[in-house]
């Protein structure tokens, strides 16, 4: 795609988006849509000030407005979702509304505006509990979680419209991104639970031998950049994942390892998931990525979530008044993480 396309981007203030916005704007104009209830104007800083990037606040629910901000736009990346699938238990109109209609929403705005190249954000959730490796033809098991239906859901409204009215789309299937600017996710919780509790204890859900695969967010910035730019048309889909995992006990213990409580307990509640829905294992075979796109991910679950857990701990404990003189000490982190990685979980 040229530098000189417009993009639209849904959902760009928040975590995975402002990261792909600091990569858009090098290059090209940028216009971002959010309503700003997760995503924050500072994370866009740079790219507004440099006149790179402007920011429209709205609603993806509202189609009208939605439309109004698009006119004039080449491509659209869609990453606006519920950013917490547990959320939806307590209300499971949640991703309904916030995936499934919002999707509908930007494919119907593009038909009308006349955009023709969409990147959606989904999920390795739509594989549901299978077990063994997932490449993208393998739905042999449904969603067992809201937020994985939604993206299911919103995944076929795509291939209808891509046959239909004649866009080109790329579905990219994440793994669970991490990093800074984080909003949600196991290793942002253990350390807000650390922070809250002071070092008491950490609360593992589950028995902490869930294991998924770990993406950097700036591995996925990269991959969803490189989507926009290199998919072949009139529709791709690839998984964007390393092939390997990272158990929840390990990220907890590194956690730990990254506080200001290096001894602080864990205490695992038991179960062999942390939550209904939850999809206990989980591995990706990211190699479609590398033939349709020509990306790789060179950092492995276990890179990315150590980098992640660094990042963020200095987010949750910038100045401790129990330690302040604490610094996160990455190297400790990788031996935690390593170590809890290679031994057997003790719950």
């Amino acid at each position: 795609m040229s530098d000189r396309a417009r993009v639209f981007v849904v959902g760009g203030a928040g975590f995975i988006g402002s990261h792909l916005v600091d990569r858009l704007a090098e290059t090209r104009s940028v216009t971002v849509f959010d309503d700003l209830s997760v995503g924050r104007r500072e994370y866009l800083a740079g790219p507004l000030e440099a006149g790179r990037a402007q920011l429209v606040t709205g609603d993806a629910r509202d189609l009208p407005a939605l439309v109004r901000a698009m006119e004039g736009h080449d491509a659209v990346v869609h990453l606006s979702a519920n950013p917490e699938a547990r959320w939806a238990l307590r209300d499971p109109r949640l991703d309904l509304e916030q995936g499934t209609i919002a999707t509908w929403n930007v494919l119907e705005a593009m038909r009308t505006t006349g955009a023709r190249r969409l990147v959606f954000a989904s999920s390795g959730t739509v594989y549901g509990p299978r077990e063994g490796v997932c490449s993208e033809p393998d739905l042999g098991e449904l969603p067992i979680s809201l937020y994985g239906a939604s993206k299911l859901a919103g995944e076929a409204m795509i291939a209808a419209w891509v046959e239909c009215f004649g866009i080109h789309a790329s579905i990219l299937r994440f793994g669970n991104v991490v990093g800074s600017r984080g909003t949600h996710g196991a290793a942002l919780d253990f350390l807000r639970k650390l922070r809250d509790s002071r070092g008491e204890e950490l609360e593992v859900l589950g028995d902490g031998r869930q294991r998924k695969p770990y993406l950097h967010v700036s591995d996925c910035a990269r991959g969803l950049a490189a989507a926009l730019d290199h998919a072949p048309a009139p529709i791709a889909i690839a998984n964007l994942a390393p092939e390997g995992t990272t158990s929840v006990a390990a990220i907890a213990a590194a956690c730990v390892a990254a506080s200001p409580w290096p001894k602080a307990p864990l205490r695992f509640t038991g179960g062999d998931r942390g939550w209904p829905g939850d999809v206990p294992r989980s591995r990706m075979n990211g190699e479609a990525a590398s033939r349709l796109f020509g990306f790789r991910i060179d950092r492995s679950s276990d890179d990315a979530v150590a980098l992640a857990i660094v990042e963020l701990a200095r987010e949750v404990f910038p100045e401790h008044p129990d330690h302040p003189d604490h610094a996160v000490d990455a190297v400790a982190v990788r031996a935690a993480l390593d170590e809890a990685g290679a031994a057997p979980c003790k719950p």
